[in-house]
């Protein structure tokens, strides 16, 4: 029998230059082609160039600049890590950063004091809370403190149940316009296509399945209850997985010729590393790549996109602000 999954937890649209897609060394086995890499470093570049040029039109026209707001609770490293690659983004493009720190150990009116702040400054165009929070914080709460004209990260429920609704939203959340975004670029046809999301997360999951919904496609998410993962997948077109279980989609759960959009990322130990570790992600992409005809690799996937749509959220956030086309 074949097991169940593991327990886990728009705006772009333009046809990219040939340089954002690498043919890999490896000749698919079922078709004898190569599978493109979609370079999502590339793609990122070209995006944070494009918003480099407007915010420094809007800073010509009206002496103003977008601003983030960043709320940082306790010392993980990976959060640490998330908000220096943040803040050089931003650095890139001219947007003003503002990271408000605070101990594990603070209250939520400690952080509701914090969010508040930021909602009110007209400095601060987007406000983000950097997740996970320490396990005695309420994360739903306050997400939702965050003002949802500044919610960059597109997360809370308001601008989430207009996704839901099929309406255009204040912000659209950054992983999942990431991932439409790569497919777009990819010259990938969306609608009618058959999709599989792995994964129900309230930050990917969940609103990516809305988001290609919303673009027409025929979705399924699988999840931790859901039978026969690998037969399922078998028939999907695309693939979009963001658990965070290193290599658990094998080749043999691919379509040959399907795209791969390969959002998980985990540190597995290599000793061969200096670091002692390597980045993996939810695809086997050493299997992958003998079968589909285009998938991410991680890193240099997903990620650097996702953070350019955070970008680019702030900066529609601070055009709106500004009444500046």
């Amino acid at each position: 029998m074949i097991p169940r999954l593991c327990r886990f937890s728009l705006r772009l649209r333009t046809h990219p230059p040939l340089h954002f897609l690498h043919s890999s060394p490896f000749s698919n086995l079922s078709n004898g082609k190569t599978c493109a890499i979609i370079d999502g470093k590339s793609i990122a570049r070209d995006i944070k160039s494009r918003l480099a040029d407007e915010i420094n039109r809007m800073r010509n026209g009206i002496g103003k600049c977008p601003g983030l707001g960043i709320v940082l609770v306790g010392r993980r490293e990976d959060s640490q890590t998330f908000i220096r690659l943040k803040l050089r983004a931003c650095q890139e493009v001219g947007i003003a950063s503002f990271v408000k720190q605070l101990p594990d150990d603070c209250s939520q009116d400690e952080v509701y004091d914090v969010v508040s702040k930021l909602n009110e400054d007209p400095d601060v165009h987007g406000v983000i809370v950097q997740l996970p929070l320490p396990q005695h914080l309420n994360e739903d709460q306050i997400v939702e403190f965050v003002s949802p004209e500044k919610d960059v990260d597109g997360l809370h429920p308001l601008n989430i149940g207009m996704l839901a609704m099929g309406r255009d939203p204040l912000f659209i959340p950054c992983a999942p316009k990431a991932c439409i975004e790569l497919l777009l670029r990819q010259g990938t046809e969306i609608a009618s296509s058959r999709i599989v999301v792995l994964g129900k997360s309230k930050i990917s999951g969940l609103p990516i399945s809305l988001l290609l919904q919303s673009h027409l496609a025929t979705v399924s998410t699988l999840h931790a209850c859901s039978d026969n993962p690998e037969i399922v997948t078998r028939q999907a077109d695309i693939i979009v997985s963001d658990v965070g279980i290193p290599d658990m989609v094998r080749g043999h759960w691919l379509k040959p010729e399907a795209v791969v959009i390969d959002m998980g990322a985990k540190q597995v130990k290599d000793p061969s590393r200096q670091c002692g570790f390597r980045i993996t992600g939810d695809v086997c992409y050493e299997e992958a790549i003998e079968v589909v005809s285009a998938i991410t690799p991680v890193p240099g996937g997903v990620g650097p996109v996702t953070i350019s749509m955070l970008l680019s959220n702030t900066l529609e956030s601070a055009k709106r602000a500004f009444k500046f086309t």
